[in-house]
């Protein structure tokens, strides 16, 4: 049998440079089972990130196996030239929870597609290549996405036919506004947001693009409300608001079914995509008709509703629906901040625990200052692993690890990740 080392060397071999495996020592993964995954050798592993938040409801679910079975035994591609009642369902499906009125629906097979897409319609509604975006943001690897993306660490390509401008948000910690509260610091990124739409506006922004919780950013996450404040400005100026919910969408901040509802807003736009199949290829676009319906020429997307991945988004959205898994959510990420809490406080190499629900994070840092720690980010990585756990890794700086447990976690499993997270972090001194 195949070895985990012999996959590496033959990984290593075909793959790009560019593409790297986590951890000093990768694992391979061949099974998975509800939260947990083996590899090649046996090792059990607790999952708390879910191929990045996107195995959302759990490994081998037999719910989702079937739909997707079922779907293959009939077709499994057709593309939106024909009707397809699966597509046209989980379309019907997906508008009903989006909270966009009289929404349409284009399906699309990953994140940095729908985000292209928001973008291009945003682009041609409002006739402008102007558009608004985060600091800190990431919103995929297209070369769209990546104009739009804040993230040095991730950002592949400054070239762009985009004229895009960033604005002061979410990532408090590092923001020049960290001192201020909520309120005070909300005001202070609006005054930003207004500054530079009057300085740089040659005719009108076409839309401002957001995720309500930065997900590669780090879970950098906003006080509730301040994209409402913002979309005021936006409205007052006629600029159309996208909401990035690829991370934040379906549940998983626990208080919302999206991460926009936190800021008392219902966007223009909305992206989604990772956890809504379960591991099977799948995004989308959902905007008002009158948005969606500014494209005049044919466009189709061949693989976008493909049978074989709507099969598993409904199964996926039924599951979540039908066990009530944002309530879950907000259960269990109260508990992981409960049992987290303490002990990061109590490390003076850990700058903050932030999040909301089952995304949350915890920020390494210089002790007694708010320098990145990558050192201690990658040593609570391994040694989370080397225990039995995986997690995840992003900030700016490679110092902030993510913690993502599938929605339907449960008390137990969730004590278990907490017990080997806090023996983790008691055996770093930072």
């Amino acid at each position: 049998m195949t070895s985990t080392s012999e996959l590496l060397d033959r990984y290593r071999a075909v793959m790009p440079a560019f593409v790297k495996p986590l951890y000093d020592q990768p694992i391979s993964i061949e099974r998975g089972e509800g939260g947990y995954v083996w590899d090649l050798e046996g090792t059990r592993y607790l999952d708390f990130f879910g191929g990045i938040l996107t195995t959302m409801i759990g490994h081998s679910v037999p719910e989702v196996v079937a739909a997707v079975q079922d779907q293959a035994a009939k077709v499994m591609h057709t593309s939106t030239l024909y009707l397809n009642e699966e597509m046209i369902t989980f379309a019907e499906e997906v508008a009903a929870v989006s909270g966009i009125p009289d929404a349409r629906v284009l399906f699309t097979t990953s994140g940095s597609e729908a985000n292209d897409t928001a973008i291009l319609l945003a682009t041609n509604y409002r006739n402008s290549n102007q558009i608004l975006a985060m600091r800190n943001s990431y919103h995929g690897r297209s070369l769209t996405a990546q104009a739009v993306t804040s993230h040095a660490s991730w950002l592949t390509s400054s070239h762009s036919g985009l004229d895009v401008h960033f604005v002061q948000g979410g990532y408090r910690l590092r923001s020049p506004f960290r001192e201020l509260d909520d309120e005070s610091f909300t005001q202070a990124c609006v005054s930003d947001l207004v500054q530079l739409i009057d300085m740089t506006d040659a005719g009108g922004f076409a839309a401002l693009i957001a995720e309500p919780i930065q997900g590669v950013g780090g879970f950098a996450t906003p006080p509730d409300g301040m994209f409402g404040a913002m979309k005021k400005v936006l409205d007052a100026n006629e600029v159309l608001f996208i909401s990035d919910e690829v991370q934040t969408g379906w549940g998983r901040t626990g208080e919302h079914f999206w991460g926009y509802q936190a800021h008392d807003i219902v966007p223009d736009i909305i992206t989604f995509a990772k956890g809504v199949g379960n591991g099977i290829t799948l995004a989308g676009c959902v905007a008002r008709a009158e948005i969606m319906n500014c494209i005049q020429r044919t466009s189709f997307t061949t693989f976008g509703g493909n049978p074989l991945s709507v099969a598993a988004g409904r199964a996926t959205l039924k599951y979540v629906l039908d066990n009530d898994l944002q309530a879950n959510a907000f259960l269990r990420g109260h508990q992981m901040a409960e049992r987290l809490g303490p002990v990061c406080e109590g490390a003076d190499w850990i700058g903050e625990l932030r999040g909301k629900g089952l995304m949350q994070a915890i920020e390494t840092v210089q002790p007694g200052g708010i320098e990145p720690n990558g050192a201690a980010a990658a040593q609570l990585m391994e040694g989370a692993k080397e225990r039995g756990l995986l997690i995840g890794k992003g900030g700016l700086y490679g110092n902030v690890l993510r913690l993502a447990p599938m929605l339907n976690v449960s008390e137990a499993e969730m004590n278990e990740g907490c017990d080997i997270l806090i023996d983790t972090i008691t055996s770093i001194t930072g």
